[in-house]
């Protein structure tokens, strides 16, 4: 069954341990890598350029640098995987047998507060940018630790938004703060995400999406992709496919089946989730099955109502 993953921190880890390259796309020990993702089917895999504003004083450069890197990498593996600018280059890769490879930034300090930097990175392949991580940026706040729950967008924030919607970008309001949410659904012209959310209600993290704020992403025809860490599922010490079924059940029941997709995490998340890498995706689908979704149903989960955002907004 097919696949698409709306957010994974790969390249980041590529980037960042001297121990892997480019030449490690293919085959490595993280969560996700091409020959796994072959295995097991994907349509698509959404590939993060994650900054920790922490650890660099050149976001922008630094973000380059990491596109330059993927880049490589899928040059060096263009037989198996290609860039999808748009829903049409996912139809064309499907057909030529390769794995579609949407390119993200997790950051919107990449920006360094220029909307001529959002230019750079949409012309170099930029498709969906999370507007913010942990930290306050040019654009917005995070909802860490609720500190920021209350702080919407800046005034560069909805330029960028503005800017996004003229160029047909998708817009990330996971790790946004509440405030910031709102401010997306009430002015985005287009369908936006939550590319790695859980329920809140289920389990209360500032991560997580409010039911209020489940029903506003999918009344918008957005979509919200399961996450798999740990601490956004539950309790457990490792992210349990019983609290994975409980967030999706609890969703589909206050947004419907069609909002409802993956988000992973993968290479992102501290301990590795009973599902532990890309190739284990199945698992999601059988418990899925066991627990009374229809075939459809778990489709939809699984890529297409990712594919139709997509199709909807590329």
């Amino acid at each position: 069954m097919s696949v698409i993953d709306l957010h994974c921190d790969t390249i980041y880890k590529l980037f960042n341990y001297p121990n892997l390259s480019e030449d490690d796309l293919y085959k490595n020990n993280l969560s996700i890598d091409i020959k796994r993702l072959k295995q097991a089917d994907y349509l698509c895999q959404c590939f993060a350029l994650f900054l920790d504003l922490k650890e660099t004083a050149t976001p922008f450069k630094t973000c380059s640098d990491m596109l330059k890197l993927y880049k490589k990498s899928l040059e060096k593996n263009s037989q198996y995987i290609s860039s999808a600018l748009n829903y049409h280059d996912i139809l064309k890769n499907k057909k030529e047998n390769k794995i579609s490879s949407i390119l993200t930034i997790e950051e919107g300090g990449a920006l360094e507060g220029k909307l001529s930097n959002l230019d750079y990175f949409y012309k170099n392949g930029v498709r969906l940018i999370t507007l913010t991580w942990n930290y306050p940026n040019e654009i917005g706040f995070p909802n860490y630790d609720f500190k920021y729950k209350d702080k919407g967008l800046t005034s560069f924030g909805f330029e960028v938004l503005e800017k996004m919607n003229e160029l047909n970008m998708i817009i990330d309001v996971s790790h946004l703060s509440d405030q910031g949410f709102l401010d997306v659904y009430e002015n985005s012209k287009q369908p936006f995400v939550a590319t790695h959310s859980n329920s809140r209600f289920i389990t209360n993290h500032p991560r997580n999406l409010t039911d209020d704020m489940i029903k506003k992403l999918s009344t918008s025809g957005g979509i919200m992709g399961i996450n798999f860490e740990k601490s956004f599922l539950g309790k457990s010490s490792k992210g349990r496919l019983e609290e994975m079924l409980s967030h999706i059940k609890h969703i589909k029941n206050v947004g419907g089946i069609d909002v409802i997709s993956i988000g992973s995490d993968f290479d992102g998340i501290e301990t590795p989730s009973e599902i532990n890498n890309c190739s284990e995706m199945y698992k999601l689908a059988d418990i899925l099955k066991i627990n009374n979704f229809t075939e459809n149903d778990i489709e939809k989960i699984l890529y297409k109502n990712a594919l139709r955002v997509i199709k909807n907004t590329l």
